[in-house]
Formats: C-alpha cells, structure tokens, sequence
C-alpha cells in the first residue's frame, strides 16, 4: 500500500489549520504591515519545492508556500474583520483601524 496522497492530504489539512492562528495572531500583534514576510517566506517554500526531489517533502513544501502567499491576502481580510467587530482589536493599535470601537 502506499500512503503518499493520504499523508499529503493530512499533511494540507494541518498546514492550513496551522495558518488561520497565525494570521489572526500577526494581525492582532503587528497589523498588515508584515506581508512582504509571507510573501517572501511563501516564494521561499515554492522555490525549494522545485529542487527537493522527494514528492512528499515537495508537496508539503508547495502547500506551505502556497499557505504563505494566500495568508497576505487573509491578513488584510482579517484587518477587515477586526473593524466589524468580529475578533478583537489590539488596543495598542486602535488608531490602524478605520472602524473605531468602544476599547476600554
């Protein structure tokens, strides 16, 4: 039996999980301003994919650069959500926000 495509399948999953905290957190803490980081982190990830020969590492490589590049997109999306009131706003940073909420 071969377990490649369960393990890549799981693998995604986990990856992904993964990065919705990670985008709530780098929001919450330091705003949109860090987005060039997942870009470069993202092309990073895809770049080396094309040079690890091992289709289960080259997978999970792409799926993380992948992750990486549709995060830039979440974060401002994530932005967005904080001005709804939807996750809470840093209060050390209410002054990055369009939508002003009741901080106490």
């Amino acid at each position: 039996m071969y377990y490649t495509g369960i393990i890549i399948g799981i693998g995604t999953f986990l990856i992904i999980g993964i990065f919705h905290p990670i985008v709530i957190k780098t929001e919450y803490y330091t705003g949109t301003r860090l987005w060039w980081v997942f870009l470069l982190l993202g092309v990073i990830c895809i770049m080396s994919a094309l040079f690890v020969s091992d289709i289960l590492f080259s997978s999970l490589l792409g799926v993380t650069g992948a992750s990486f590049i549709w995060s830039i997109g979440e974060l401002f999306e994530q932005k967005k959500r904080v001005e709804k009131g939807w996750f809470p706003m840093n209060p050390k940073r209410k002054n990055d926000y369009k939508a002003k909420r009741n901080i106490k």
